[in-house]
Parts: structure tokens; sequence; C-alpha cells
């Protein structure tokens, strides 16, 4: 049998400027997720370590290295650049699952997986020897903030629950510009684009949300009676307090 997987690039293309990502299931009868980039294909088991490793016979090296740092006797645990550099590989493994939940909208999914980095990021900056170590890490808290907050606010707009989305949107602004005073760099408030993003995002929805019933039953309202229709007025009135009534039961 070939080992060459031309044939498997040329039937799915690379399509420049988008990610091309699509859910299988693998030999193993397990779901995987596929990410085409340009000279290859990567293939990503749905839970676990993305591929599909277990190191020393944990669920992922973050998950090793915990359980080091937690031993009786183990108050001298750090990590050193070598091993700060493994965890940085496979942050990159959860950072490419990431990306592809979020294109194919499994937006849990990605919401765990940014969780799971940002916990790795915790982990290294209390436990890294070296401090350009931790900082290497740090840098990309707010890029992985970011992501959270998107899978969390699309979660929220599939099921229509606008003001939850907006909150989210808020936490996550305060998230990032606690980040940013934490490190003194106060200027980068203003230049992060993870903000930019997120508050253009936020007025977006407020624009364009769809109103819900009672908003909509006071405008009419608030027409009828400006057209002196006061019969339809309290007619209308009278449905807005019986959704009210529902609502409260």
């Amino acid at each position: 049998m070939s080992k060459d997987i031309q044939p498997l690039l040329d039937d799915w293309p690379c399509e420049p400027g988008q990610l091309c990502v699509r859910k299988i299931r693998g030999n193993d009868g397990r779901a995987k997720v596929q990410l085409r980039i340009e000279m290859g294909i990567l293939q990503m088991d749905v839970t676990g370590r993305p591929d599909g490793q277990e190191p020393e016979g944990y669920e992922s090296l973050l998950h090793y290295y915990k359980a080091q740092a937690q031993k009786p006797g183990s108050e001298d645990f750090v990590l050193d650049s070598e091993s700060c550099m493994a965890l940085q590989m496979e942050a990159l493994q959860y950072y490419h699952r990431r990306i592809s939940f979020l294109e194919i909208g499994e937006y849990l999914n990605a919401k765990k997986d940014a969780e799971r980095n940002l916990e790795l990021f915790d982990f290294v900056k209390e436990y890294a020897e070296d401090e350009e170590d931790r900082m290497a890490f740090e840098h990309y808290r707010p890029f992985v903030i970011g992501h959270r907050v998107r899978a969390e606010v699309l979660m929220y707009l599939e099921r229509e629950a606008y003001d939850m989305a907006l909150s989210k949107i808020d936490e996550g602004i305060d998230e990032l510009r606690a980040f940013f005073r934490e490190f003194d760099r106060h200027d980068l408030i203003e230049e992060s684009e993870e903000i930019a993003f997120l508050q253009e995002w936020a007025d977006e929805i407020r624009r364009d949300r769809p109103k819900s019933l009672s908003q909509d039953l006071r405008d009419q309202i608030r027409e009828a009676v400006g057209l002196e229709d006061f019969e339809r007025a309290a007619e209308l009135r009278d449905r807005l307090l019986s959704l009210k009534e529902k609502t409260e039961i």
C-alpha cells in the first residue's frame, strides 16, 4: 500500500485565507477533527490530548507535571526551560484543535480547550524556573482569553440569549484589562486587538439583536398612544401584563 498522502490532499484542497476543518470517524471508531494545512492534514482526537498520546500514562503532559508538583516532598518542584518548551508544544496542539472547534461550531469544546491552555499558563506562571519562560506563555494569554470569550458568546447567541452574551463580553473585557494592569501596561489596553474586537462585537449585537416580545409590545403601546388609539393601547397593555405574569410563574 502506498504511503503517499497526495491523493488525500488532492481530494481536499487547501482554501487560501480560510480554515478547512472537518469531523470524521477514525478507524478506531472514535471521532476525530481534521484541519487542512498548506502541506498536509492535522488529525486530532476530540477528547483528551489532541494527538491521542498519554505522556507517562497521564491524559496530558500538564496533568503529569501537576501530579509531580503535588507529590509529598515536592516543595522544590520547578519547571525548567526544557519542560516549558514541551508544555508549549502541547499547548499548540490544543490551539489547533480549539480553532478547529470554533470553525465547525462546537463552541463548548472550544471553550474547554481555551480554559485548558489558560490552566497551563497559570501552572507555568507558578512553577517556571525562568522568568523568560513565564513571560513566553503570558504573551499568549490575551489571545486565548479572546478565544474563550468568543466560544462562550457564540454559545449564548445560538440560544438567542443576547443579554448573557453581552455580559460575557463585558466580563472578558474586564479580564483583559486586569491582565494588562497586572503588568503595568495600561497603554496596551487601548491597543489590544482582543478588546477592540469584543467592543465592536458588543455594539453589533446591541444594534442587530431581535426585539423581545415584551419590548415589541411596549413599542406598539407607545405607537398606539401616539396615534390616540387608546383601545388598542389597552389591549396591548393587557397582553404585556399577561406575558409578565407567565414569566414570573
